[in-house]
């Protein structure tokens, strides 16, 4: 281990990384259940088949991160896409599960092919700073709308579209109606008061805690578990049975058929959404990956003199291995998460702390009958946090300028309010471009932003 991760030269202990890579499993955990969660939307059974994908391709992603890039870092699927891909791609396009992982798969072989080139710097000016920043917080937003609906705290309404819901209990409003939404809400300010206190894996003690609430309150609601009790039995190997029917391969067996969606749509259509949804699915995952490598670490100050990310080309490289596994077994777009720094501040500097967090996700394979026991109610309080953490990024914006300031607002604000992240992109880049002819600035435009930007309007005016 000494000589092929070189702990000591890095100023580690062997102690030292499998404590971090513990830390970083503990603080990502969550996605486990948030992921499945999602996913168990699609059906009966894909909350254990994605379950089940969700932990192998952050096995693989994570041992390809230590052992390519020796870096204490971990992979999953990333918070904000796998969104994208069940209540936009799947729900608000109309394509099935399979067709949804060919986009997956197109992500991750165009960004593997985009790092092998050197292309991925391009691809990366083309589009401009501001939306870059602007994407995270948009998701973030984007995500914890989902949580606070998960949650049942805002609804439907004919005359305003959403509204809070209501707790009235002179209206007729039960403790059973009452009971989800106040767990939420606790488990979000549990989760806040863990945070603060600097507690290691606050959300995953959030969820936790917010279930066994979830579970003390039900106690008052007489027959509310009957069901759950009956039905309950611990089968570390039955999720694999549903992995293998539902997940596993159906990019390739059913993913290029795309008969349900033509039936609605034109050709020209597909052809259309086809392209803009992958590119949105790569630029994402580019971006985000990008800014949690420099983030993690910056961190743990591993910079090389430059101000450069070590193993740059090996850590991308393995995201995009990644990501194509897990469209393979079933689940959306792999990335590295920004919860590794948390293992890297307890003091991980190498692959072998990341080995240690893959050894746990492996484990964990086999408790999904226990992990399909947290309610929605806790997992909403989750993702909502997480989309509070997504929003730092906006301090950085320059908002006083016009040129930077709409572009940005209107990536952010169109990703929630149109419920499809490649709006915000497209509104955002669309606005970029026309400040910019119609202030004199044309030529700072750069060539790859007006062909992103012509292939937006595309999207619009042949898809929509």
């Amino acid at each position: 281990m000494e000589k092929f991760f070189h702990v000591r030269e890095r100023g580690s202990t062997v102690r030292t990384e499998v404590m971090a890579g513990i830390t970083t499993f503990m603080t990502m955990a969550y996605i486990l259940m948030v992921n499945s969660g999602m996913f168990g939307d699609l059906g009966e059974g894909y909350y254990n088949a994605v379950y089940i994908a969700t932990a192998i391709s952050a096995v693989i992603g994570t041992v390809l991160i230590g052992l390519l890039a020796n870096l204490p870092l971990a992979q999953a699927s990333g918070m904000g896409l796998n969104a994208f891909f069940v209540y936009t791609v799947c729900f608000g396009m109309g394509f099935t599960y399979a067709n949804a992982l060919v986009f997956v798969l197109i992500d991750g072989v165009l960004f593997m092919l985009l790092t092998l080139t050197g292309l991925r710097r391009r691809i990366f000016e083309a589009i401009p700073r501001t939306i870059r920043m602007a994407i995270p917080a948009g998701i973030g937003l984007f995500i914890a709308f989902l949580g606070f609906q998960n949650a049942g705290i805002v609804t439907a309404n004919e005359s305003t579209c959403v509204s809070l819901v209501s707790l009235n209990i002179l209206a007729g409003k039960t403790w059973q109606d009452i009971m989800p939404v106040l767990v939420t809400v606790i488990g979000l300010l549990l989760i806040a008061v863990l945070a603060k206190r600097e507690v290691k894996g606050a959300v995953l003690w959030g969820i936790l805690g917010s279930t066994v609430l979830y579970y003390v309150f039900g106690l008052f609601i007489p027959g509310y578990f009957d069901g759950l009790i009956a039905g309950f039995r611990f089968q570390p190997f039955a999720a694999f049975g549903d992995f293998a029917h539902l997940s596993f391969g159906k990019v390739f067996t059913e993913g290029f058929d795309f008969s349900a969606y033509l039936s609605s749509h034109s050709g020209a259509e597909l052809v259309i959404t086809f392209l803009s949804t992958s590119l949105a699915f790569c630029m994402v995952d580019m971006f985000d990956t990008m800014g949690t490598l420099y983030g993690a670490c910056a961190r743990g100050d591993m910079l090389d003199e430059d101000g450069n990310v070590p193993n740059m080309e090996q850590a991308m490289l393995s995201d995009a291995i990644a990501t194509t596994t897990g469209a393979i077994c079933g689940t959306s777009t792999v990335t590295t998460f920004v919860e590794s720094s948390a293992g890297v501040a307890e003091g991980g500097r190498t692959g072998l702390a990341a080995m240690v967090t893959a050894g746990l996700f492996f484990i964990s394979m086999f408790f999904t009958s226990i992990a399909s026991l947290i309610p929605s109610a806790a997992t909403a309080a989750a993702l909502i946090y997480v989309g509070i953490l997504m929003m730092t990024c906006v301090k950085d914006i320059e908002w006083t300028d016009p040129a930077v300031g709409v572009p940005a607002f209107l990536a952010i604000a169109m990703m929630p309010f149109t419920y499809n992240i490649s709006y915000g992109i497209a509104f955002g880049v669309l606005s970029y471009i026309v400040i910019h002819v119609f202030t004199g600035r044309a030529k700072k435009v750069n060539a790859g932003t007006w062909v992103v930007g012509a292939l937006f309007v595309a999207m619009f005016l042949l898809t929509h």
